[in-house]
């Protein structure tokens, strides 16, 4: 029995205590250290997994050794390698946890078993894909066209338990932008809100 999971389900999906519990027995709890890898590039995304408690990230490392970070995953979300994941093919990305964490792993035989058995299953896990669609949209736009200090601003208003959870180079990492330009960014806005106190 996995009780966040079925509270998750039951405030999220509208699906029946039953069918609720019955998804949740076909998951295997796993418990990660902070830093401790939950997918490797190179490996094939076998299961769909969901965040009971913790923070992970998915990251890709470019060849000379720096790492981008495609998002990260809180207390309460889904994450998977989706191309590895449907094709079944080896991954390009990582996924790792920031701090300690305890996650849920479905096979991929035993989710799609329920998404063909189950609809009102199918028709949330599509809400959900079409919400990450218009989040990721919106991340792109957002490095494409905005500032580094305009990216800061909007990862700190959008995530704003983040910054004291995680190190700076990740933040940098997300956000597309150097540490030392991240350092810069956030001395600026401390000079700014310690002459505003002054005032």
């Amino acid at each position: 029995m996995h009780t966040d999971f079925e509270h998750y389900m039951a405030s999220q999906s509208g699906l029946p205590g039953e069918t609720i519990r019955h998804i949740s027995s076909l998951a295997t709890l796993r418990r990660l250290r902070k830093g401790e890898a939950l997918h490797s590039a190179g490996d094939i995304c076998r299961h769909k997994t969901f965040i009971v408690n913790g923070l992970l990230r998915t990251y890709h490392i470019k060849p000379d050794g720096n790492e981008h970070i495609l998002h990260f995953s809180p207390q309460h979300t889904w994450t998977l390698d989706v191309e590895s994941y449907d094709k079944q093919a080896p991954s390009l990305v990582n996924i790792e946890a920031v701090e300690r964490s305890e996650v849920l792993l479905w096979a991929k035989p035993d989710f799609d078993k329920l998404l063909k058995d189950i609809p009102e299953l199918k028709r949330f896990s599509e809400r959900l894909i079409a919400g990450t669609i218009y989040h990721n949209r919106n991340r792109i736009l957002t490095i494409l066209s905005a500032t580094p200090e305009e990216r800061y601003a909007d990862f700190i208003n959008t995530h704003p338990d983040y910054l004291g959870r995680l190190p700076l180079r990740m933040v940098a990492a997300y956000l597309g932008i150097s540490l030392k330009t991240l350092t810069r960014i956030r001395h600026a806005q401390l000079q700014r809100e310690a002459g505003s106190m002054v005032k």
